[in-house]
């Protein structure tokens, strides 16, 4: 009797590590673009710097774990963290602000868990909500996007010793304000109609420039999407949820209007978080069910924290929560397991999804 050749159910996949962390990289190219034109130099410098700073940090740390420097380095998870926390704070931020978030992301929140795979926490998202609870000034310290009434983003020289002041002073006074988002939240007295004035920080659906980096994350995020580097649950669970949730509690142009869809979906770090924090595979769901769940969690809770919180962004506290949670949502949502029906009733064969 000729016996059929049974091969396991393996699932065979050609990217490794460093292709996937390059993609996500590349993917953030024309969300960079869109800042680096709206708010100037500064968005470039601190991406830069933060690399430097990930790739020293992380340098030392392997050296003190004696592990090998190259195997670590090449696999590029540092520059992504780097990547995705420069792109978040202020294009002026001073020189420590990024020193002290790249380092607390990648020694901290990174290597204190055993490295790569092993932290619960988004490292990136950490970096940020430490630096916005210890550094709320700085963090909130925003230049006008290009486009506001008399708003001139500083050259490469200025912006670059406002930066690091070491290097001299700035031939310009440097004007920051706050972003959209909080100007939205700290109108006391004012109607949505009467703050949405031209010449103002605020666009067509949202605030200027920022609607334009929203949209360059998006595209970033669907070439993600196409390549198949992320699934695609997580960012429309989340984006659905917000959108959901703005759709409820929108007062239109009333006193008590929060936003319109848009403006939430098109502000501060949507489209960042939707698609490059949230679906970090190592700290997030994993059934398909779960990653519903966890993203549209991440969406209420972003709405939540910026309506109703202290804080006008809330995209790293969200991740962060979450993060929290996506051990017990993969706990009652496991997928079933090769070779099983649904029909089992056992506890390691709960009903779910392949």
């Amino acid at each position: 009797m000729k016996l059929a050749k049974v091969t396991s159910p393996h699932l065979h996949d050609r990217s490794d590590t460093s292709h996937v962390m390059k993609m996500v990289i590349v993917a953030t190219l024309p969300g960079l673009a869109a800042l680096s034109w709206f708010f100037g130099w500064g968005v470039l410098i601190n991406l830069v710097w933060a690399w430097i700073v990930a790739l020293g940090c992380e340098a030392i740390v392997v050296k003190i774990r004696k592990r090998p420097l190259g195997y670590y380095l090449n696999d590029y998870s540092a520059l992504v963290t780097a990547t995705l926390l420069g792109l978040a704070l202020p294009p002026l931020a001073p020189w420590w602000l990024t020193l002290v978030g790249v380092g607390f992301a990648i020694i901290v929140a990174k290597h204190l868990y055993g490295g790569l795979g092993s932290n619960p926490f988004n490292p990136a998202a950490v970096g940020y909500v430490v630096l916005l609870i210890s550094f709320p000034v700085q963090m909130s310290s925003w230049l006008p996007a290009r486009g506001v009434e008399g708003a001139i983003p500083p050259g490469f020289i200025d912006s670059l010793k406002s930066i690091f002041p070491l290097l001299g002073n700035a031939s310009v006074d440097i004007v920051t304000q706050a972003t959209p988002l909080d100007q939205l939240k700290q109108r006391p007295g004012l109607t949505i109609t009467e703050i949405w004035q031209p010449g103002s920080a605020f666009g067509r659906f949202a605030g200027v420039g920022w609607e334009w980096v929203n949209i360059g994350f998006l595209i970033g995020g669907l070439f993600l999407l196409f390549r198949k580097i992320i699934y695609w649950q997580i960012p429309v669970a989340m984006l659905g949820s917000l959108t959901v949730m703005s759709i409820i509690f929108w007062g239109g142009s009333g006193s008590e209007g929060h936003g319109s869809p848009l403006f939430h979906l098109l502000s501060g770090a949507t489209m960042l978080c939707a698609f490059f924090i949230a679906t970090d595979p190592v700290t997030a769901a994993t059934s398909n069910r779960g990653r519903l769940i966890y993203g549209a969690g991440i969406g209420v809770l972003i709405y939540v924290i910026r309506v109703w919180g202290s804080y006008p962004d809330a995209a790293a506290f969200a991740v962060l929560l979450l993060n929290f949670c996506a051990p017990l949502i993969d706990y009652y949502v496991q997928p079933r397991t090769y070779g099983h029906n649904s029909g089992h009733n056992s506890d390691s064969d709960r009903s779910g999804d392949s």
